[in-house]
């Protein structure tokens, strides 16, 4: 199988692994309004982290199947684990490198206690020798699979306090073909601006690994415009996106190199209201249909508050949004706004 990320085009473009939010539902609306022929070598996808231990027998592999669907359209995808124990990431990776995924990503960055307390997450910045074993598991369970997809790594600068100089050359040690930082420290959370100005740091460290690992900068980015500036300024190979995501499936689509000047200003700036609240609806329809008997309706909400903002009425809109209990009730409140609207 190839490296997909040797064929990707520089500077290119990541969603962000997000629990809760970048489910199959949410990266299906992304891929049909954001990716396309001109573009789909400089987007990368990543599912929800999924937790390594619970992909390790069929029960558990059932619970979670959910997390690990995904579409031709959305390739190249990269499945996104954590975990602690070595011998179950290795059993996992081998059962997810066989679905057919273009990657498969070890998260050693989130900050979540319960994932911390595992040693998972950026549990693993505190324990470096077993980050190691980590990464040579997932490689042994696609081996396993008798395949061969690459491996990557996304951490922050340190758990406490900035480590870059002993953390990440540990890293590098071993055989990884991309490493994305969130550039805050794992306590730091996203309370504080990113600190971009480490990405030169880390580069650095990479040339004198002599490998060649791409470098993927994450942390505040608010668009593709500012991701390509910062992957300019600091040098980075691309750049994650989490946050600039929400309530915005054409953000990936806004990319001046592959549009003319009237298309650009369309893609930005006039999509109507109507536009955004019916892709609202077709989300909330396919969330529904695909993860109504694995996730509370619940979830789907965090995501009106993004599309119904910036127009009159949209306070009051969200308010109704906010009591709905299923996508028929979500439709029909949209149409009767659409309506008094007029």
């Amino acid at each position: 199988m190839k490296n997909f990320w040797k064929e990707l085009k520089k500077p290119f473009f990541c969603l962000a692994p997000m629990s809760d939010v970048t489910d199959v539902a949410f990266r299906r609306i992304i891929a049909k309004y954001s990716k396309n022929r001109e573009n789909r070598n400089r987007i990368v996808f990543w599912t929800e982290f999924v937790s390594a231990d619970g992909l390790c027998d069929k029960l558990g592999r059932k619970k979670l199947s959910h997390m690990l669907e995904f579409s031709e359209a959305e390739r190249p995808i990269v499945a996104q684990l954590f975990g602690a124990n070595p011998e179950n990431m290795k059993k996992a990776c081998q059962y997810v490198a066989s679905l057919g995924f273009d990657g498969i990503d070890i998260n050693m960055g989130c900050p979540d206690r319960s994932v911390v307390s595992q040693g998972a997450g950026a549990g693993m910045i505190k324990n470096p020798e077993r980050a190691r074993k980590i990464i040579q598991a997932v490689h042994a369970g696609i081996k396993a699979a008798g395949l061969n997809i690459p491996v990557s790594v996304k951490t922050r600068i340190g758990f406490n306090k900035e480590e870059i100089d002993t953390w990440i050359p540990e890293l590098l040690k071993e055989n990884i073909a991309a490493l994305t930082i969130h550039l805050r420290t794992s306590k730091e959370l996203s309370l504080v601006p990113a600190q971009w100005e480490y990405i030169q740091k880390i580069k650095e460290l990479i040339k004198n690994s002599g490998k060649e690992i791409l470098l993927i900068g994450n942390g505040d980015v608010k668009d593709i415009d500012d991701g390509r500036k910062k992957c300019e300024e600091y040098g980075c190979d691309g750049v994650m996106l989490g946050r600039a995501m929400f309530g915005n499936p054409w953000v990936f689509a806004c990319q001046r190199d592959t549009l003319t000047q009237n298309q650009m200003s369309k893609c930005l700036f006039d999509k109507t209201t109507e536009e955004k609240l019916r892709v609202m609806v077709e989300h909330t329809k396919l969330f529904e249909k695909m993860l109504g008997a694995h996730k509370n309706f619940a979830i789907m909400k965090k995501h009106f508050k993004a599309y119904v903002n910036g127009f009159d009425g949209a306070k009051e809109l969200r308010v109704k949004l906010m009591d709905t209990v299923d996508a028929k009730q979500v439709e029909a409140v949209v149409n009767e706004f659409l309506i008094k609207i007029g």
